[in-house]
């Protein structure tokens, strides 16, 4: 389709996308060890059973109880009500268990993007595929059926080990955001930025694709 006539001159040359609102309902996504499910109060008590401070050590909440569970559930699902936000729960499909949690948030419905994030899996589960899967399904369906243009992760500057897994992925980083957000009652907190945009998809699915076959 051709580019509108709202364009000015100045923006000859520059990329350009349909600008159709993004909608993301709630899906089931199904992979080879994990399947993630729209997330629900009913699964407050198995993901608190995972919940311990080492999880969250970079995190702006702290849930270590049920009740800080179902707060950190509720929230998330009002977001969804706003259309900013689309929740996950991560059901290990070996066990058919809850191992964490992950979710589609900053949801911009003119601009096609959104970012992938409050993740949190159970120890358990580190190092394994778990997490890989997860974003490999996330990053798929925003980038080949949602019409994303962009995705973002970000994370405290200091979380060496999610950064890793981020940069793994093959997602770029932008910078440091400085003095972003005050968490966990009053710690200032850097946050870095990572993103991947719609032209570098095919690139990342193919890594992500081996990563996963590598994993068996």
């Amino acid at each position: 389709m051709s580019a509108p006539l709202l364009l000015l001159p100045s923006d000859e040359g520059l990329p350009w996308r349909e600008p159709l609102p993004l909608v993301v309902p709630p899906v089931v996504l199904e992979g080879r060890a994990v399947r993630l499910e729209p997330l629900s109060l009913e699964h407050a008590p198995a993901l608190a059973a995972l919940c311990e401070d080492e999880l969250f050590t970079y995190f702006t909440v702290v849930p270590r109880t049920l009740a800080d569970v179902e707060r950190f559930i509720a929230d998330r699902l009002r977001g969804a009500e706003k259309g900013t936000e689309r929740p996950f729960v991560i059901i290990e499909k070996a066990t058919g268990t809850p191992v964490g949690h992950t979710s589609y948030l900053d949801i911009q419905r003119d601009s096609r993007t959104l970012e992938i994030g409050w993740t949190w899996l159970g120890r358990r589960v580190w190092r394994t595929r778990v997490n890989t899967e997860c974003k490999f399904l996330l990053l798929q369906l925003a980038f080949e059926s949602l019409g994303v243009m962009r995705v973002q992760l970000k994370t405290d500057q200091r979380n060496t080990r999610s950064r890793a897994a981020i940069e793994r992925l093959g997602a770029k980083f932008e910078g440091i955001l400085r003095n972003h957000v005050l968490v966990r009652g009053g710690v200032v907190r850097d946050s870095a930025y990572y993103s991947v945009i719609d032209t570098e998809w095919p690139e990342v699915k193919a890594r992500l694709s081996g990563m996963l076959q590598k994993d068996g």
